[in-house]
């Protein structure tokens, strides 16, 4: 039998501003990004703010409207993930094996450690009154013999609670709740097994895997597994990093832009980024891809392979050609980005051009490491291209440092 506990900190950023600001403690409290950057949405909610039914990802006035008394306050990243370390390192006093599903929750094998479902329960209530007391937050805590009850149980009950769902209690607790409540059931995956009939985890779980298999294909797999407790998936151990599919950055600009010109002096800064974080993990891509976003809300995307690179001139201008041959600026932006992907190891051998200049790439690939050390120690701002001073305000973000990693999927 597995012990595997899933940690969940209760609204997280919202209860570490709580915690430096007194003040606001008793109140409705929600941190959202800049308005004057135009990210007004809700990135958290205390639970005071829950009562008035204010979701995550609603727009500030949206949630203004539900209750007019709601402190708004910006976000501290630097904050959380300080709050983050701090958590794990009080997980680490029980397993080496704590797995992240994002900056606030994690995954913590208890396997070989404990005997029994009551002693893992012991853990996980030692675990979070040792939160409560040494961070000053809270968190909920499920106990379950895999990940996915386990995440499950840390969503039952809330704030600073601990759920146990045993091999022999789950039916009762897990089969009754929404089909939506199990990792990985979006909005558009209910919607469909709504339409199918299924409503609760239990319905699912007895739905036929044939017909879950023809309708969602390898995600019907999935639905199956977790839906009936089966999820083997293994906690992976402290520091192992799962090869990304992809790397990307985006942002909202603090104002449109109205031509390729400011096009290219956010496209500089992202590019910066990505690469950069491409470079920390030893990779080389050959997959460049864009996102546009007008006025309008329309979106689009469009990609491109090239020959596999770091080199962040490079991606930069594989980048810029994209949006000068698929876009001509008749609706100003509103969001831009890119993705990066089609990734492979930078140590592997690979075959060199003489259609290019090889020796100019290798003098830049240095370049982009020496600055790579410069921006770590100074940081982002300490280096950086002259054409960024043309509109310092359009430029003044650093998506390298704002950066959040989100959860990693099921199949990735």
């Amino acid at each position: 039998m597995r012990y595997i506990l899933h940690s969940d900190c209760n609204g997280f950023f919202a209860s570490v501003e709580c915690l430096h600001n007194p003040e606001i403690r008793n109140k409705p409290v929600a941190v959202c990004g800049d308005t004057d950057m135009r990210h007004g949405i809700i990135l958290a909610k205390n639970e005071i703010a829950k009562k008035f039914n204010i979701k995550t990802g609603e727009a500030i006035w949206q949630a203004k409207e539900k209750c007019p008394e709601l402190v708004t306050v910006k976000p501290h990243f630097d904050r959380y993930v300080r709050f983050s370390k701090e958590a794990t390192r009080i997980y680490s006093d029980y397993s080496d094996r704590i797995e992240p599903f994002g900056i606030d929750e994690s995954w913590i094998d208890l396997t070989g450690c404990v005997k029994s479902f009551e002693e893992a329960e012991a853990v996980a209530e030692e675990i979070r009154k040792r939160i409560k007391y040494e961070l000053g937050i809270t968190v909920s805590i499920g106990v379950s013999f895999n990940k996915i009850f386990a995440k499950l149980g840390s969503d039952y009950k809330k704030p600073d609670a601990v759920t146990v769902i045993t091999d022999k209690n789950y039916k009762s607790i897990v089969w009754g709740l929404p089909v939506e409540d199990l990792l990985n059931v979006g909005r558009s995956t209910k919607k469909k097994l709504n339409s199918m009939g299924v409503f609760t985890i239990g319905e699912l779980a007895s739905f036929p895997y044939p017909m879950l298999k023809a309708n969602f294909g390898k995600w019907g797999d999935m639905l199956y597994t977790f839906s009936r407790g089966l999820d083997m998936s293994p906690v992976k151990a402290l520091g192992f990093v799962n090869l990304p599919k992809s790397i990307g950055n985006s942002t909202t600009t603090h104002r449109d832009l109205v031509n390729f010109e400011d096009a290219k002096i956010v496209m500089n800064v992202i590019s910066d980024s990505v690469c950069r974080r491409m470079r920390e993990q030893s990779l080389c891509a050959g997959c460049v891809t864009v996102y546009l976003r007008d006025t309008t809300l329309t979106t689009i995307t469009r990609q491109c392979k090239i020959h596999s690179t770091h080199i962040s001139s490079e991606i930069l201008s594989a980048a810029l050609k994209l949006i000068k041959n698929n876009y001509n600026f008749e609706k100003p932006l509103r969001s831009i980005g890119i993705s990066l992907s089609d990734f492979k190891p930078d140590y592997e051998p690979e075959q060199l051009s003489i259609l290019r200049d090889e020796k100019s790439r290798k003098r830049q690939d240095s370049l982009d490491q020496s600055v790579d050390i410069l921006k770590k120690r100074f940081g982002s701002f300490c280096v950086r291209p002259a054409i960024l001073l043309s509109d310092r305000k359009l430029a003044g973000f650093s998506p390298k440092e704002e950066h959040t990693v989100h959860p990693v999927g099921y199949f990735g």
